[in-house]
């Protein structure tokens, strides 16, 4: 049983081009020795032989001819539609491909009808594989040697966990791409980061010497390459500025990230939630008009201005909150949070309310309803459980961008986040620093799309079960 669905695996797998490469190169011994037998059988097996007579039973029939004068018929309505011209060879050399894909494709359905009917089947590199699998000696030597080919098998097996390999494959190729964008950019853009450290008096001897230590003066494609070497390995370089090691000053500002991100995202939902639930339930009442009132203002205030009146009104004037931000006092994350969280909660409120709204009238609500279930039971787990989809993405993404660094709210209560780290960088620039933080950016948004595709999972019995045969 688990020779037969390691067998079907495979199969599945090397239908599809991209893991056929892959099981090549996970598996490149396991895959020479199949294709060898492979080439050893084909065409000298009895489906080959069969396949041939048919062949030429089906020419002897004319039906090659047949498709030929179709397909030559139908190149000359395409052309006259299309109001083409083509000379005579260029048509019968477009009429011939098309009527030779249809007679193989024809033979080939055929061919498999009749070796169906008589108990046998056509020579592939799968029947090779499960051929080969059968003899012990062999599929020891194969899980032995190419072990990393059967771990992609298991994974291809559990479609969630194929799921999360290919995103977190294509996260890879995101932040090369990512990388090599915004490489490109700082390389042209007229800012000299010599200059620009170093000061107008530097002599022309000390711009070169900076220049040289940090290669600058080498050319385009040297230095995209090393750029991709430290990705690869995980060696951020250091600042051009202070020459501290990038990825211990982003390590370092993460947790201050982190915590302003949750406390801002508590406010956000706290408030959030219930407003757009209540605005969803009663909609155009005063409840609703002022909650989407209030909403509006919070998308429309600048953080950077509400920060400045929360530090005049609750530092300045009252004295109840720290100014500035201070490791280890939970106060002083009070106003931070609340500047970023009520921006967001407005999004989040409406997203809830447009949501809810929409499923609200659904048939299978009224249903609920009907059977006597209580009105808090329908709106909390019917009408918010079925609009909890665009919900999650608002939140996810909010959450992901506020991971990136609020750098306008830091600025404002001077916290040393990965915001502020990355906007003071950028003007130099400091083209190590700008590239790490545009580089943790895009994975930290990659991985909460991941994250909430996940979700949508168990929040969606329909989505569950498509993903189990994904």
């Amino acid at each position: 049983m688990r020779g037969k669905k390691i067998n079907d695996t495979f199969a599945r797998m090397y239908r599809s081009s991209q893991y056929r490469i892959w099981l090549w190169i996970l598996g490149f011994f396991t895959m020479l020795v199949t294709f060898i037998v492979y080439r050893s059988k084909k065409g000298k097996d009895d489906f080959a032989v069969m396949k041939e007579k048919l062949r030429d039973e089906l020419e002897a029939q004319g039906v090659k001819e047949k498709f030929l004068e179709d397909a030559l018929l139908q190149v000359k309505k395409k052309n006259e539609y299309f109001k083409k011209t083509m000379s005579d060879s260029e048509l019968k050399k477009q009429a011939k491909a098309i009527a030779d894909k249809n007679f193989e494709q024809l033979l080939q359905d055929k061919a498999e009808e009749k070796a169906a009917m008589s108990g046998g089947s056509e020579v592939t590199m799968v029947s090779c594989y499960a051929e080969l699998m059968e003899k012990v000696p062999f599929a020891v030597a194969s899980v032995i040697i190419s072990f990393p080919m059967y771990i992609l098998m298991m994974l291809f097996m559990r479609p969630m966990a194929k799921y999360i390999t290919e995103r977190l494959f294509l996260m890879i190729f995101v932040l090369f791409g990512v990388t090599w964008l915004v490489f490109t950019i700082l390389y042209i853009a007229p800012m000299d980061a010599a200059t620009n450290i170093l000061g107008q008096t530097a002599t022309q001897e000390q711009i070169d010497t900076f220049n040289r230590v940090y290669g600058l003066d080498q050319p385009y494609f040297t230095q995209l390459v090393n750029t991709f070497k430290n990705l690869i390995t995980f060696n951020l370089g250091n600042a051009y500025k202070g020459n501290e090691p990038v990825m211990t000053a982003i390590l370092a500002k993460f947790p201050i990230t982190m915590k302003v991100t949750f406390s801002s995202m508590i406010v956000a939902l706290v408030i959030a939630v219930p407003a757009g639930i209540i605005s969803a339930i009663k909609p155009y009442s005063s409840f609703d008009y002022i909650a989407m009132f209030i909403a509006l203002l919070g998308l429309s205030i600048p953080n950077f201005w509400l920060g400045l009146m929360l530090i005049l009104e609750f530092s300045i004037n009252l004295g109840w909150l720290p100014a500035t931000f201070q490791p280890g006092n939970w106060m002083t994350l009070i106003m931070p949070a609340i500047v970023v969280g009520t921006g967001m909660s407005a999004s989040i409120a409406r997203m809830t309310r447009s949501s809810m709204l929409e499923v609200k009238n659904s048939d299978y609500i009224l249903t609920a309803r009907a059977k006597g279930l209580p009105e808090k039971k329908v709106v909390l787990k019917h009408i918010l459980g079925n609009a909890l989809i665009p919900i999650v993405t608002s939140v996810g993404m909010s959450f992901g961008v506020l991971m990136g660094g609020a750098s306008v709210t830091e600025k404002v209560f001077n916290i040393n986040g990965i915001g502020s780290y990355i906007v003071d960088k950028q003007f130099i620039p400091d083209i190590p620093v700008v590239l790490a933080g545009v580089v943790y950016i895009s994975f930290v948004v990659s991985l909460m799309n991941l994250l909430v595709d996940i979700l949508y999972a168990f929040i969606d019995p329909r989505i569950k079960s498509k993903m189990k045969n994904y």
